[in-house]
Parts: structure tokens; C-alpha cells; sequence
């Protein structure tokens, strides 16, 4: 189809080809035709071609396999409702690990964490954030690393207090059904309040390598706090997310 409108070129180019994907033209994890193809079926220029494509790589629609090609991005964007993600029912369907794990599930793909669970010294911040001394080993940390059919799409650490989490189900890597916000509960310390601050930054260079990111690309960062009736701070979460990849939801009531 010729571009025609005053627009740059690049830019109707990217617009078609976001469109064709969006269509099922080039389905997820489908490469797109060679940029020599794509130039002789738009009547554009190959370096129209390349910028188009650097547009959409950007967004996080596709991304260059060296060798192979360029892929359209293999599966969708995973929407994540901050409220209704954490009631029991949500965390406990059939079985799952917690929130990420059936959220996943729910849309017919496979969820993976990599965990692994140790005591450290948590960042400065985590320990005033939980009331803890600083520069002290206090914490047990569970770092996941996450995947949706092993498309791997955040990265998440959560750090408890060691003097709740040590020989307790919490530091074990297997978190079981309804993941740790379940565990609290039967130990004694039952979140009943969570709070979130939300924002987008760049990425690290670790962030980076581990969610396939170009360096265009930027994530969100969503710092999570459980907390007890007591008014404690039991669990931190500091959530990574490929910006492209995820939609935050939200509803709650209006009084």
C-alpha cells in the first residue's frame, strides 16, 4: 500500500506495519519479511524501512534476532489490576502461586519464577522502609525472576524481615498456593493493607539483558509494601516490568 499523506514516511510505514501485527498478518513470534520485501510492497526507500522498524522496536513490538531476523513480539501485553490481584481468590485459583501466577494462567500462557531465597543487607531504603537498622544482613530476600511462556517479562526481589521470614515457610522457594501473602497470614501476620508507588524509569544494564530490552526501551518500577493491622511493614517488593510489555489497571469504588 503507498504512503501518501504529508506525514513522514518512516513514521505511515511504522502505522501499517503496527497494524498488520496488531491484524494477525505477522502473528507473535512470526519474523517479519526482509526490509528489501517490506521496501518494494510500500514503494519506500530500504532507510525508511530500517527507521520504521526502529520505531517498533522502540515500542517494544518487535526486536532483532542477529541472524534470523526481526520478530514480532511473542506474546501480549499483560495487564496487571493492582486491587483485585490480591484477594484470595484471585491469588489461590486453582491452585496458583500467588498473583503473578494466575494472572498468567488466565491468559493461556505458562508462568515461570526462577527464585532463589537468601538472607542479605537490603538497600538502605528497604531497611528504613521496614523499620530495621541499617547495614545489617536482617533480611531474607526472594528473588524471582519471572517468565510468561518463557518470554521473560519482570524481575522482582521481595525482602522480609528475617525475624519473621527465618524457618518459616516464607523462606522457602516454593511459596504455595496463594503465594507468600497466604504464608503471612497462617504465621501470624496477615497483610491487610497494601500501598504502591509506581514509576518509569531506564533501565539498568542487568534489567536490560535479563527482559531483552532495546536500549529505547524504559521500565516500570512498582515499590510494594504489605502491611500488618499493627501498622508493620512486613514485605517489600520492588517489581521490574518491561514499559511495552505491561497495562496497570486499576478500579476501586467511589464514595
Amino acid at each position: 500500500m503507498p504512503l501518501e499523506t504529508p506525514r513522514p514516511h518512516y513514521r505511515q510505514l511504522a502505522d501499517q506495519l503496527k497494524r498488520a501485527i496488531d491484524s494477525g498478518e505477522y502473528p507473535p513470534g512470526s519474523l517479519l519479511p526482509p526490509e528489501p520485501e517490506i521496501a518494494a510492497s510500500y514503494g519506500v526507500s530500504r532507510a525508511t524501512v530500517n527507521n520504521a522498524v526502529a520505531v517498533l522496536r522502540a515500542e517494544g513490538l518487535v526486536r532483532v534476532l542477529r541472524g534470523r531476523g526481526t520478530m514480532v513480539r511473542q506474546i501480549p501485553p499483560i495487564h496487571r489490576n493492582a486491587v483485585a490481584r490480591y484477594a484470595t481468590a484471585a491469588r489461590e485459583h486453582e491452585g496458583a502461586r500467588g498473583a503473578f501466577d494466575s494472572e498468567i494462567r488466565a491468559m493461556g500462557l505458562t508462568p515461570r519464577s526462577d527464585t532463589s531465597v537468601e538472607r542479605v543487607t537490603p538497600p538502605a531504603d528497604i531497611a528504613r522502609a521496614l523499620g530495621l537498622p541499617e547495614g545489617e544482613a536482617n533480611v531474607i530476600r526472594r528473588m524471582r525472576h519471572m517468565y510468561a511462556d518463557d518470554v521473560p517479562v519482570q524481575i522482582a526481589p521481595s525482602y522480609i524481615p528475617a525475624d519473621i521470614a527465618e524457618g518459616t515457610p516464607l523462606a522457602e522457594v516454593d511459596s504455595g498456593p496463594g503465594g507468600i501473602i497466604s504464608r503471612f497470614a497462617e504465621i501470624g501476620h496477615a497483610q491487610v493493607r497494601i500501598t504502591e508507588s509506581v514509576r518509569v524509569r531506564a533501565a539498568t544494564d542487568e534489567e536490560r539483558a535479563f527482559l531483552q530490552l532495546e536500549d529505547a526501551q524504559s521500565v516500570i518500577e512498582i515499590l510494594h509494601t504489605g502491611w500488618t493491622a499493627r501498622g508493620r511493614a512486613v514485605e517489600i517488593v520492588v517489581h521490574t516490568l518491561p514499559a511495552s510489555g505491561w497495562v496497570l489497571d486499576y478500579e476501586w469504588p467511589v464514595s
